[in-house]
């Protein structure tokens, strides 16, 4: 039986600024995305009214989700994850999974395609502060990341992997487990993670191209795009829809590498203006997280939060060459359904956690 839990309104701030972030970045896929469209569909505006049906089908189920009560996803929790494990192993079949790039990473079905693995951070984010609340065994929260993160690297996807496996580990240090386990397990992922490196010839090239990029930016033709774009753009841009990038010289132009289009575009302030837009974002969300009482909630909030602070740190890292790039999309920016869909699911929790438990008034 629930607890009866004193009621409030949603955190009207956060609402706003995911509503501000989504209107930008529809903004941007409208703009940056046209020259590929126009190449591929004959329709400029063709990822645009993508983005603009995912969209819509997010906010109604951010909707939806945020008028129930976060304490219900404990109970369901469960089969959501065994849901998700499902689609993390049949997208592996090539009868069922679609590769793409290299990648078997997608479920087409007609003019539907489905992501699992960003369907696995939100069901990982509510399965794991479960697992960890009830507190029978140490180790069975590493197992539960070990195990999603091994059913995402066969896909095989590094970067989504080093998310997933950054949210669990994040919930974990929060649950107030001694240091040394988390230390000991942290230390063992980074070196599978090295190994999974080595292993793979692809991965290899990625991380030499990286390293190689500092003493010779001319070694890789990705970070050099994105750079190019990025410095092109100076302090104030060459204006809205005037890149020359987008025209098919950086690669992923509106996912991974949206980015780099719009600081070419908007300029060194825009870009500041961007990024202080997300920062306020994870303020407004720790706020939620520190008022809220317990345990699974907090850690349930935090995941989300950590999930959208590190995704959009990986993802201006990787395009201003501190990280090797790893394919993470922009939260609300990058093309695509799955991630944008998940993403604002998770928000809509948020508000229901703030809903309940949060400090709106600060």
């Amino acid at each position: 039986m629930l607890k009866k839990i004193s009621k409030k309104s949603i955190d009207k701030k956060l609402l706003l600024i995911v509503l501000i972030l989504i209107f930008l970045g529809l903004v941007a896929i409208a703009d940056v995305s046209s020259p590929l469209a126009e190449k591929q569909f004959g329709d400029r505006f063709y990822f645009f009214k993508q983005q603009i049906v995912w969209t819509v089908i997010g906010f109604v189920l951010m909707f939806v989700v945020s008028k129930i009560n976060y304490k219900h996803y404990e109970k369901y929790a469960t089969y959501l994850f065994l849901v998700s494990v499902g689609l993390l192993i049949v997208v592996l079949f090539p009868q069922v999974g679609s590769k793409l790039l290299g990648a078997r990473r997608w479920i087409i079905y007609g003019p539907v395609s489905i992501q699992p693995s960003e369907l696995a951070k939100l069901a990982l984010v509510i399965y794991l502060p479960k697992v960890i609340s009830k507190g029978k065994s140490i180790l069975l929260p590493f197992l539960f990341i070990a195990f999603i993160s091994l059913l995402v690297m066969l896909q095989p996807d590094l970067g989504t992997t080093l998310i997933i496996v950054v949210i669990g580990l994040s919930q974990i240090f929060l649950s107030g487990i001694n240091i040394i386990y988390l230390t000991f397990f942290s230390i063992l992922g980074s070196i599978l993670v090295f190994v999974s490196i080595i292993t793979s010839d692809y991965r290899m090239q990625r991380l030499t191209s990286f390293i190689d990029n500092f003493l010779n930016p001319e070694s890789s033709y990705h970070i050099k795009q994105v750079l190019l774009a990025i410095g092109s753009g100076g302090i104030f841009g060459v204006g809205l829809g005037q890149s020359k990038q987008k025209f098919l010289f950086v690669p992923e132009s509106s996912s991974d590498s949206i980015f780099a289009i719009i600081s070419e575009e908007v300029g060194f302030l825009g870009s500041i203006i961007i990024i202080m837009l997300f920062l306020y974002l994870l303020i407004r969300c720790a706020k939620i997280v520190l008022s809220t009482k317990d345990k699974y909630g907090k850690l349930l909030g935090a995941g989300i939060m950590v999930w959208v602070g590190i995704q959009f740190l990986f993802n201006i890292a990787s395009m201003v060459a501190l990280v090797p790039i790893t394919g993470i999309p922009l939260p609300f920016f990058s093309h695509g359904g799955s991630a944008l869909i998940s993403i604002l699911m998770a928000i809509g929790i948020l508000l229901n956690i703030s809903k309940y438990n949060g400090n709106k008034d600060d």
